[in-house]
């Protein structure tokens, strides 16, 4: 997949602390709402994990440290009655001594190893069969470097958000219809269910997986600049209110304003990474397999960036 331009390149660091609370520059008569309704959204957010540190680190970061970090994001189709499977997964690498972030995305049938289970699979599988621990423990696996938090996204619920930001806009590199939507080549006005629709599209799109990871991009870059717009100040109940709702994260609030106060210049440089590989059915399933020397390269990489011996 190509990278973007830089100036239309999502602002990741603001979708890990930024996004939580820049609205507070609004202050004025609404300072003490503001920070009320985003510590309330924050605490509901927050979604520990049962491990202090990854294995893959002997001792946990320290951010004041300003030392290189990872993150895991997941986007989980989630339905009632079922949990999902998490149809995207980006990892992200931040590095604030050459003040730059890496992000890669996995294609979501890429066979692999499910740490925990014994048995390959797609990658995407492993939040169905554990959750958030082991979609980074396989992750961690694949990839061989450590992820020190995870940001899960419930796209199924992400509507509330594109709705509580008033809309987005965002531009499709084809005409399709999907989901009783009609959507022009070009630039296109979404609500929110226009906005899921947009994302759930796979077939018609010549790119695959790889396109539908490029419109969810397009979608959760889409928000944050709508979020974080001045106008948005009259509507942040409602965007933290969705927030609070379809997103989980590992972060403490403390460490959110860390990541604010000591990573910011990364923001104004991010690559984008591939990893390509062939298809190939096993046992009537398509895969995408790696090669070891794409794999190597792709770990190569981020842990150069990681700044990991």
């Amino acid at each position: 997949m190509r990278a973007e331009k830089r100036k239309k390149k999502p602002k990741w660091l603001k979708v890990i602390g930024i996004l939580f609370l820049v609205l507070l520059i609004g202050a004025g008569g609404y300072a003490f709402m503001v920070y009320k309704s985003l510590t309330d959204a924050v605490e509901t957010m927050h979604q520990p994990i049962d491990r202090e540190k990854s294995d893959k680190r002997p001792e946990k970061i320290t951010l004041e440290k300003r030392e290189p970090f990872s993150v895991l994001m997941l986007g989980v189709d989630e339905r009632s009655g079922d949990k999902g499977r998490s149809d995207t997964m980006i990892v992200l690498t931040v590095n604030p001594n050459d003040k730059s972030i890496k992000m890669l995305s996995i294609p979501r049938d890429t066979r692999t190893e499910i740490i925990g289970t014994g048995t390959e699979d797609k990658i995407n599988h492993a939040y169905a069969f554990g959750n958030e621990e082991m979609s980074m423990a396989t992750v961690e696996n694949f990839l061989d470097i450590p992820l020190d938090y995870y940001i899960k996204v419930n796209m199924e619920g992400f509507k509330d958000i594109v709705d509580a930001v008033g809309g987005i806009t965002v531009n499709s590199s084809l005409a399709f219809n999907q989901g009783g939507h009609k959507f022009a080549e070009g630039a296109n006005n979404l609500d929110g269910d226009a906005a899921l629709a947009y994302v759930q599209m796979r077939k018609q799109d010549p790119n695959g997986d790889f396109g539908r990871q490029d419109r969810q991009r397009q979608i959760i870059q889409g928000v944050i600049k709508k979020g974080i717009s001045v106008n948005s100040l009259t509507n942040f109940d409602d965007i933290f209110g969705a927030l609070g709702k379809n997103v989980r994260t590992n972060m403490t609030f403390a460490e959110m304003k860390d990541i604010q106060k000591n990573y910011r210049d990364a923001a104004g440089n991010i690559e984008q990474m591939t990893i390509s590989g062939n298809g190939q059915t096993i046992n009537n399933i398509w895969y995408l397999i790696v090669s070891s020397d794409e794999q190597q390269r792709v770990q190569n990489e981020l842990k150069a960036h990681l700044e990991l011996k």
